[in-house]
């Protein structure tokens, strides 16, 4: 009984993290990933549900299968996190126009569109940065640094075309160095 609970622990600390990044690879409409993942996943929920059935149904094996689901999850979300798969974009209102903070991010490599808009009581400014998810807190913090009173709105964009990011990664391509495919 002790190895099937641990075993049923164990699976479901790799069944959930699959089954997460099997959803997140399906949302971001990477379809041979998250089909290759989806057998994996599928491959390991039946063994471990057969493990959690079969002959007398063990409280304890149910208790420490939903207590690895959770678990899972945590550690799927952590992955994901960490692998930060996909772009974001930034939207970013200041009070007043700072050329420093946008020349720095230009110089970073980072795609800056400025608007000027009315606010309740003044103008304001508008930053709108698209970058990669895996460089997000490299775009804030340094958004802290120069305007720690910026208001900063971050979103995971669909689909895009055109504009700088897809330019400077042609231009890689054109280097030999090998992009992924947004």
């Amino acid at each position: 009984m002790l190895i099937n609970i641990i075993l049923i622990f164990a699976l479901q600390l790799l069944y959930v993290p699959i089954l997460t990044l099997r959803t997140i690879f399906l949302v971001k409409n990477m379809s041979v990933a998250a089909s290759s993942f989806g057998i994996l996943e599928a491959l390991i929920y039946v063994f471990g549900l057969s493990l959690v059935f079969s002959g007398h149904q063990s409280i304890a094996e149910m208790v420490v299968y939903a207590l690895g689901f959770g678990v899972g999850l945590y550690i799927g979300t952590r992955i994901e996190n960490k692998l930060a798969i996909g772009y974001t974009c930034l939207v970013v209102n200041l009070m007043e126009m700072n050329e420093e903070l946008i020349a720095l991010l230009r110089n970073k490599g980072f795609g800056v569109t400025v608007f000027e808009g009315m606010g309740r009581d003044s103008k304001r400014f508008q930053l709108e940065i698209l970058t990669k998810r895996n460089r997000e807190n490299e775009v804030m913090d340094l958004i802290e640094e120069y305007e720690p009173k910026a208001f900063i709105i971050s979103y995971e964009p669909r689909k895009f075309k055109g504009g700088y990011l897809i330019k400077a990664m042609r231009k890689q391509l054109k280097k030999g160095n090998t992009v992924k495919q947004i």
